[in-house]
């Protein structure tokens, strides 16, 4: 396995959805809900760049909100890995580790393939219809090439396949999979290439979920995830 070497990117991609649209809320919760997903976005899409130092007050300008849901929202990213708390100097953002973005794959290779074998065979009418509503979603992103759009389809479309699974456990150890692997999504998504095929890999899991073929689904899930592991090599 490669060092564990952190990526430094030379620019970041231009993206222009956000993961933090929803309407203010005048409540510390939402605010602080607002701050997290907001600062949350910029590092995901590498508006942030991986070791870049950062204080509350810049990101209390960027975000438009007040210093304790930034505080609270940068703890937050902090115990979720992609902020580094400095004390006393404010924060970095984490690196970008080939290693980690491997062990994530690998992690996800086993759970997954049996994640949407249970889908296979557990799916009702409704929840193929929830999961063929998030790939129809994804054609007009795609054609207009907009990365963070896809990226935040992607993971729509895997957690609604998790949901389909029935194992609630299963489900949420996903969940944290696919949180954890934003970033690195961002990086392979923004290859034209696998920007390309990831309609056409979707769409083919789910035609195996519709015909309730556990087997077709677990290759279909099998030739995504080493498409997303080639791209990744080539990203970082």
């Amino acid at each position: 396995m490669p060092n564990d070497t952190p990526f430094e990117p030379g620019h970041a991609t231009t993206a222009t959805t956000s993961l933090a649209d929803s309407p203010a809320i005048a409540d510390g919760r939402s605010l602080t809900q607002r701050a997290y997903e907001a600062i949350k976005h910029d590092i995901i899409t590498l508006r942030l760049r991986p070791g870049e130092t950062l204080n509350e007050a810049q990101l209390m300008q960027s975000t438009g909100l007040g210093r304790t849901p930034v505080h609270q929202a940068m703890h937050r990213l902090a115990l979720e890995g992609l902020l580094v708390i400095l004390p006393r100097k404010g924060a970095m953002v984490a690196p970008v580790s080939l290693n980690d973005a491997l062990e994530i794959i690998d992690v996800r290779m086993i759970n997954e393939t049996y994640c949407v074998e249970l889908a296979a065979r557990a799916a009702t009418p409704d929840d193929l219809a929830t999961i063929e509503a998030v790939l129809a979603r994804s054609r007009e992103a795609i054609a207009m090439r907009d990365v963070a759009a896809t990226m935040c389809i992607d993971r729509d479309f895997h957690l609604a396949i998790s949901r389909a699974s029935r194992n609630q456990t299963l489900a949420e150890l996903l969940r944290g999979l696919h949180e954890r692997s934003l970033r690195f999504w961002f990086l392979a998504l923004s290859t034209p290439s696998h920007l390309e095929g990831v309609y056409e890999e979707h769409l083919e899991l789910f035609e195996a979920l519709a015909a309730h073929d556990a087997e077709r689904a677990r290759r279909a899930i099998t030739r995504h995830i080493e498409e997303f592991r080639t791209h990744i090599l080539k990203a970082i």
